[in-house]
């Protein structure tokens, strides 16, 4: 029902977005001389403003339409290098890239997000890697034919794509894959498979979410299973898809996260206006950018969703020995010559300090000269794998841990 109601109310508002788009362009119009007043302004300000929140934002494009490689600026095309109904592997093949480059998968977060919130940390790596990512599917997307998704089938999708990139591949995951990972590469190493990783870097994931508990992990803790069970999750409406499969619908993941920072974000939206009606475009448009990002949301299955909901985050069952994979147990113990980097924000809100080091704890096979660990200073859980500091601080250390393991391997 709630589904249902939210779907409503955003077609219900169709006609008033068209009124505020058309009043924009009116007083933006360059024949339109009240456009430059103050008056002018602000009225188209706040018409922009009330259409940017309360339009519904798609799955954003990765526009990375070249890098550079050695001085030389060369095109990137991304293709699909493997897919599943409710995946696809997305390489981003470099023309005329050197054949000596790491491989690395980048396992982005399936948590409400698409993976083009990974969009920097790609364009990092882009110069100096082949890049892979998972792109995974929006659930109210996928038709009810295609059956059920869970974490087993998370764990068998990561360990599926990794041996379809093939040999001497490092394993980056970022934030919620962080469990999942280490568990898929536990039972690769266990396997003996011979195309395991070379490497793998978690970077702010809550393998263990007792450590520095968070106000996402103390929520998690604090509610019980059936509260998730009962308020989480509802059923996709038609027309999509995916109508009648039971999700947690991403707008309420959004709003979960945007009530964690509410006065940023009411600030943030407060500056764009302010930065409309001044005339500063180019401060406009960084506000645009990161929020046609943020705001564009994906729904989770339900089945996904409470199990790493139980497993992760209320049983921490990964950390206690507990974790199972369709009846098998999950041993990162097994995991003896596949290189770890853990990277952390000093100013983490999402995943605190020391839940994704606990990795080298569950690694306890691995040898010392196969570890590394990094706390970047002062960054919260985005600024882990984005922005200035991500570039000139902990992706560097990532590249070099990548070309040394590689010569390990």
């Amino acid at each position: 029902m709630l589904y249902s109601m939210y779907e409503l109310s955003r077609l219900a508002l169709t006609p008033w977005r068209a009124a505020a788009n058309a009043t924009r362009r009116t007083l933006r119009a360059p024949w339109n001389p009240m456009g430059e007043t103050l008056a002018g302004r602000t009225m188209a300000a706040g018409a922009d403003l009330f259409e940017s929140m309360t339009r519904k934002y798609g799955k954003p494009s990765w526009d990375l339409p070249t890098t550079e490689i050695n001085g030389q600026t060369v095109k990137v095309t991304p293709e699909i290098a493997w897919s599943s109904p409710w995946c696809d592997l997305l390489h981003f093949k470099r023309e005329g890239a050197p054949p000596d480059q790491p491989k690395v998968l980048f396992v982005a977060p399936m948590s409400g997000h698409y993976a083009t919130l990974l969009r920097g940390t790609v364009r990092t790596f882009l110069p100096d890697a082949e890049v892979y990512i998972t792109d995974w599917a929006d659930a109210a997307m996928v038709p009810l034919t295609e059956g059920r998704f869970d974490l087993n089938d998370y764990i068998d999708h990561v360990a599926d794509m990794i041996r379809a990139i093939g040999e001497g591949v490092h394993v980056v995951a970022v934030c919620q894959p962080g469990p999942p990972t280490l568990a898929a590469i536990s039972l690769m190493a266990e396997d003996k498979d011979p195309l395991r990783p070379a490497s793998m870097i978690f970077m702010g994931s809550p393998i263990d979410a007792r450590l520095s508990p968070t106000v996402p992990n103390k929520l998690a803790e604090e509610k019980p299973f059936e509260w998730f069970e009962n308020n989480a999750i509802h059923t996709v409406p038609a027309p999509y898809p995916g109508t009648l499969r039971r999700v947690y619908p991403g707008f309420l993941q959004l709003s979960g996260f945007m009530q964690m920072n509410w006065e940023r974000h009411v600030d943030a939206h407060w500056q764009f206006f302010n930065h409309l009606v001044e005339g500063d475009g180019d401060s406009a448009e960084k506000h645009r950018s990161f929020y046609d990002e943020y705001l564009a949301v994906m729904d989770l299955t339900e089945e996904f969703y409470l199990q790493t909901i139980t497993d992760v985050f209320q049983e921490h069952k990964l950390p206690r020995g507990l974790m199972e994979h369709r009846g098998r147990k999950v041993d990162p113990g097994a995991i003896t010559d596949i290189a770890l980097l853990t990277v952390e924000g000093e100013n983490d809100d999402i995943s605190g300090i020391g839940q994704t080091q606990a990795a080298h704890d569950l690694c306890r096979n691995l040898p010392e000269s196969l570890r590394m660990d990094w706390v970047q200073p002062q960054v919260g859980h985005y600024g882990v794998f984005n922005g200035s500091r991500f570039e000139r601080d902990i992706a560097p250390r990532m590249k070099a841990f990548m070309v040394e393991t590689g010569r390990k391997a």
